[in-house]
């Protein structure tokens, strides 16, 4: 049986007005916890007073979760904005990368609010990319059983997607964020600029998770990656903001009308299926995660034409975008360990993978009646 899903939900993007002119606003209208998403070159320099806006309670103190990477870069910024906002600060560092992404990481985290006093009337601050903020949102959601948390994201993946939709998550040996929480943010605060500072993997990693919501939701969007390739790959400060806020629309308006993936989200997990065993098959160690989406999407998208889904025409304009953004050859891994890996994908219903595959663009499908020679294609085209 198959679900399809076709055009997209609309959103609206407000300007924040004369002071914010270059301010984007989009709004994630979740019925329990509602928020904003705000987009805008230079708003690292305005966080202290977004903030403050949100505190909890008069006095309340702000954790910042980050890593040291991400801290020698742009730290000095945030804790300037913090200052001149006169809010009491604390700053807690974890690793960064998949590795990291377990509950010893978050167990560390949590004794070190403890020691440095925190409580339920602080306000966690993720400060970093999609394992920051996956680690950030699951422990605001468990400390104290419970506290606020801002994600201010620094990669293309958590500002375009991760850090939208309040999904938190860590790994398992046997599997890609089987255990995690939903505990949606008070608000993303998303600055463009911080990209200039990303490495050019993670910077095309991310750039895999954007061309995935026009696949998805926003033939718009797709269109525009493949025109103007060039530009988004030389970091155009318009075309990124377009780019991301486009991005933003689709997530915010998904998960607005499905926040805990009973339907309509399911769409998202294009290409993450293959993409998350492939990551886990691999150890976590070889892909970066929007590398490994890449080769799922390449690998759906297969599927998709060999069972039907798709025409041919579709399936080689999804590849030649993907492609044009350079994605790994192939995945250095035995196809059976990935086939092993997908039975334990979380979002399997019965024991049977439910696969989101593209019918066009800006249009798929779902549905776990997909032939297993099908799947074990596709999976050898991205092996070796």
């Amino acid at each position: 049986m198959a679900t399809s899903y076709g055009s997209p939900l609309t959103s609206k993007l407000v300007d924040r007005g004369t002071l914010d002119a270059c301010v984007k606003q989009i709004p994630v209208k979740i019925g329990s916890h509602p928020y904003n998403v705000v987009v805008g070159a230079g708003l690292l320099r305005r966080v202290g007073r977004e903030l403050r806006r949100l505190m909890p309670a008069q006095g309340s103190r702000v954790f910042v979760v980050t890593s040291s990477t991400v801290r020698r870069h742009w730290g000095h910024a945030l804790e300037e904005s913090l200052a001149l906002a006169k809010l009491s600060t604390c700053w807690l560092e974890m690793n960064d990368g998949e590795p990291a992404k377990r509950l010893a990481t978050i167990e560390q985290l949590a004794e070190q609010l403890v020691r440095a006093g925190a409580d339920r009337k602080s306000l966690l601050v993720a400060f970093g990319g999609g394992v920051v903020g996956d680690c950030g949102g699951f422990l605001a959601s468990v400390f104290m059983r419970g506290i606020p948390v801002v994600q201010v994201p620094t990669t293309l993946i958590a500002q375009a997607d991760a850090a939208i939709g309040g999904k938190t998550g860590v790994n398992l040996s046997v599997g890609k964020n089987l255990l995690g929480t939903f505990h949606q943010p008070k608000a993303v605060l998303v600055d463009p600029r911080i990209l200039e500072t990303l490495d050019e993997r993670e910077f095309r990693s991310g750039l895999f998770e954007a061309l995935r919501c026009g696949v998805i939701r926003d033939r718009e969007l797709f269109d525009f990656m493949t025109v103007h390739a060039r530009e988004i790959l030389a970091r155009d400060r318009r075309s990124l903001e377009r780019l991301i806020v486009a991005c933003v629309r689709v997530k915010a308006a998904v998960v607005a009308a499905d926040e805990r993936e009973a339907g309509l989200r399911r769409i998202l997990n294009f290409g993450h299926t293959i993409g998350h065993a492939l990551e886990a098959a691999t150890g976590y160690a070889q892909l970066l995660h929007g590398e490994a989406v890449a080769l799922g999407m390449l690998a759906a998208t297969a599927i998709a034409q060999n069972a039907g889904f798709c025409g041919p025409r579709t399936a080689a304009r999804i590849v030649q975008g993907i492609t044009e953004y350079q994605p790994p050859a192939k995945a250095r891994v035995q196809h059976g360990e990935v086939s092993a890996y997908l039975g334990s994908d979380k979002k399997n219903v019965n024991g049977k993978v439910h696969w989101v595959l593209p019918v066009r663009l800006g249009r798929v499908t779902v549905s776990s009646e997909v032939p297993d020679e099908a799947v074990r294609s596709a999976i050898r085209e991205v092996c070796c």
